[in-house]
């Protein structure tokens, strides 16, 4: 039997907010119905009444403290992602928090901290968890059959200028806080189930190319001892594609993992030709050689009428539903979230840039 249909609140109509958040929530008709936003702007709030049958508010404070709500998602700008969710929790409201929930681990376990004392859902947004290859990958290196896995790259980026409000420090803005969240969820997954904390390398760069002052290039290395290290680029200077968006090396193999396809080659090392140390000169002057009798598999990703983003916003609504209705719990935790704030951190502290007076 289906769960009651649960009334939403929106705190915010900019790109996440109406283009990501609202766009799915108005097609799940069985789980969600939007009946509040908030936006600064006229015309946002116009448009809202007009497309979702909303009551709007100019003031997002006041629709946290008027409407009777079962869930307040908030994807208001960037800066005040711990602020809005904690006086959100505060009000007796469950909430989604758009990414990235906070540059601070201090302000991050503020928010969870208030939704424990007041016993309320925070959910943090981070869609590209679901992304069906990245969910393949798990389920290639869970299998065992490219062993253990020692590195991995995973590369958002592409060639592109920008000079809106999120190229600005002072906004939380830059490629790190902005794209980063995406990969750095997947790379803490990677590095250790997001549960383990990394040792962080990072180099951030704010180039040519961002009319603002935050950073628009970034490496970030995530290393420890029994883990493997992962790279994760965000850069807006890759003119020319690189591959895939995900690589893995294991023991036995590896992966290349993109939006349309994963494919993956390993060999079994029970049947593979027994080799020993040759500790003499090399024999004909030649590196050691071998056949490798390769396996190797490709999964096609199916095919969605509602769009990649849709569909991960889908499988992320659908989980928050179970859990508001009592079946399940979070697939996207606090606790691993917090590495991947620990990250950015970190990245921060090592990279000082100079801001715009």
């Amino acid at each position: 039997m289906a769960g009651k249909i649960l009334n939403v609140g929106i705190l915010g109509q900019g790109r996440s907010g109406y283009g990501i958040h609202s766009q799915w929530l108005r097609q799940a008709k069985r789980q969600y119905k939007i009946v509040a936003i908030a936006d600064e702007q006229p015309e946002r709030l116009e448009q809202a009444k007009q497309e979702f049958g909303a009551k709007v508010y100019q003031d997002y404070h006041k629709l946290l403290r008027e409407e009777k709500l079962d869930l307040v998602v908030n994807a208001l700008p960037t800066p005040a992602h711990p602020k809005g969710t904690i006086e959100a929790l505060n009000l007796g409201h469950n909430v989604v928090c758009e990414k990235p929930m906070a540059i601070k681990v201090a302000d991050f376990d503020k928010m969870v901290a208030t939704a424990k004392k007041n016993r309320k859902l925070f959910a943090p947004f981070q869609n590209s968890r679901f992304r069906p290859y990245f969910i393949k990958a798990q389920q290639i290196i869970a299998s065992g059959v490219i062993g253990k896995v020692l590195f991995a790259r995973i590369n958002y980026s592409g060639f592109a200028r920008r000079w809106d409000w999120q190229t600005l420090q002072k906004n939380w803005g830059g490629n790190l806080n902005n794209t980063g969240p995406h990969p750095l969820d997947q790379a803490v997954m990677l590095f250790g189930n997001g549960v383990k904390q990394p040792k962080v390398f990072s180099k951030m760069i704010s180039g040519p190319g961002t009319f603002g002052d935050a950073d628009d290039l970034d490496v970030v290395i995530l290393h420890g001892d029994g883990c493997p290290t992962v790279e994760v680029m965000v850069s807006s200077y890759q003119a020319y594609p690189s591959g895939d968006t995900i690589q893995i090396s294991g023991e036995y193999g590896g992966i290349t993992a993109g939006d349309a396809e994963v494919k993956w080659k390993y060999y079994n090392p029970r049947k593979a030709a027994k080799q020993s140390l040759n500790k003499s000169w090399a024999i004909n002057r030649q590196y050691p050689s071998e056949k490798i009798d390769w396996i190797e598999k490709t999964w096609k990703a199916p095919e969605t009428k509602i769009g990649g983003f849709n569909y991960m916003s889908k499988m992320f609504y659908s989980n928050v539903y179970d859990v508001l209705n009592g079946k399940g719990n979070l697939v996207v935790t606090p606790e691993q979230v917090r590495t991947q704030i620990y990250v950015i951190e970190q990245c921060h502290r090592q990279n000082r840039l100079p801001k715009s007076k």
